[in-house]
């Protein structure tokens, strides 16, 4: 076994004691479904951006026969401003699992655990090192460029057989004891000291070893992923407000983009926005308009144009409670809004008359 592999576990370690994050809100009761429940919103989303959502959501869910019982819009509802809803959906779906087929008990094996909604290998394995010091590698984002880095590896870390060769390394480095602690370790070194530019390597517990370091390769390891243009994507939100300022809202499909969530009835072509405008009931243009409105996903961007009207009264009877609502921003009812939703709701209050 090389130095390189026989240090990283003590060296990381003996960091961790020194200056690890020790007082997160899921270190205080390590239950498997407390870390669980953070580990999914930790997913491609900053340990302060995530603290507010996860100690409101474990005040509203203690524990998972609460949160498989909860209707999804309040789970979602939860979530918003958190994004990647897929993973609030994809929680209440395996808390439901874990109730039904576990009995309420968070499984024990990772193959058992992996094969619940929204678990991969790496989370699985962390879930089980944190809560239950089993010993299991992991490979999230942060870890990737630690390993990348530390050996000098090539190769965008996405490409299958880059990523063989990390889980070998993530394997070999993984300690029997304080495997909980190195976990924990791992993920905080790339979070905090080994992060994507400007690493603070001269603070970091493996520089002695890392290839990147001594190589002077910190810039351009890991390797990027090579670049494809973005594709460019243009839709048409219809907004109908009500003489009372509600306006009126539509479920998304449970599957997709902003699955489950509500948001304006959207269109690819103007003549079919304008159409539905037209089909809602007895509307009246606004002369109040709204710039276009802008949002980046991970593979494209949407530039998404509103189209304002002044619904009638008679228009409110369409509402359904299941596919359509009327929202009201002064009495909001706790749903999940996608971010467009909860957006342009906020530019329509601002270009109110006073």
């Amino acid at each position: 076994m090389s130095d390189a592999i026989r240090t990283l576990a003590p060296n990381l370690l003996a960091w961790f004691d020194r200056a690890g994050r020790k007082h997160l809100p899921w270190q205080r009761d390590t239950t498997p479904y407390r870390v669980w429940v953070s580990e999914i919103m930790l997913q491609q989303t900053q340990v302060a951006t995530v603290i507010p959502y996860y100690e409101r959501f474990m005040e509203r869910f203690p524990e998972v026969r609460a949160l498989a019982a909860a209707p999804i819009d309040e789970v979602l509802h939860l979530w918003t401003g958190l994004g990647y809803y897929a993973r609030a959906r994809n929680l209440h779906r395996a808390a439901q699992t874990i109730v039904k087929e576990f009995s309420g008990e968070f499984p024990s094996t990772l193959e058992a655990v992996q094969a619940l909604p929204g678990i991969g290998r790496s989370t699985a394995g962390a879930i089980l090192a944190l809560s239950r010091a089993q010993r299991h590698p992991i490979l999230d984002g942060n870890v990737k460029r630690v390993l990348t880095r530390y050996f000098g590896i090539e190769g965008f870390p996405g490409e299958q057989k880059v990523e063989r060769e990390l889980w070998r390394l993530a394997d070999l480095c993984t300690p029997t004891e304080r495997v909980g602690n190195y976990t924990q370790a791992i993920m905080d070194l790339g979070a905090t000291l080994c992060v994507r530019s400007r690493p603070l390597c001269t603070m970091c517990p493996l520089q002695e070893h890392c290839v990147a370091r001594i190589e002077h390769r910190q810039s351009s390891l890991p390797t990027p992923k090579p670049k494809k243009a973005r594709p460019q994507r243009i839709a048409y939100a219809v907004i109908a407000m009500d003489e009372q300022g509600a306006v009126l809202l539509e479920r998304r499909p449970p599957t997709g983009i902003w699955g489950g969530l509500w948001t304006f009835p959207q269109f690819d072509e103007p003549e079919s926005a304008q159409s539905h405008a037209a089909g809602l009931g007895k509307l009246q243009e606004r002369e109040t308009s709204l710039g276009a409105y802008h949002h980046s996903f991970t593979h494209f961007d949407l530039t998404l144009h509103p189209i304002l009207v002044r619904a009638r009264p008679v228009s409110r009877d369409i509402a359904d409670g299941d596919r359509h609502l009327w929202y009201d921003p002064k009495r909001p009812a706790k749903i999940g809004l996608a971010k467009p939703a909860v957006d342009l709701i906020a530019m329509l209050a601002r270009a109110q008359p006073e």
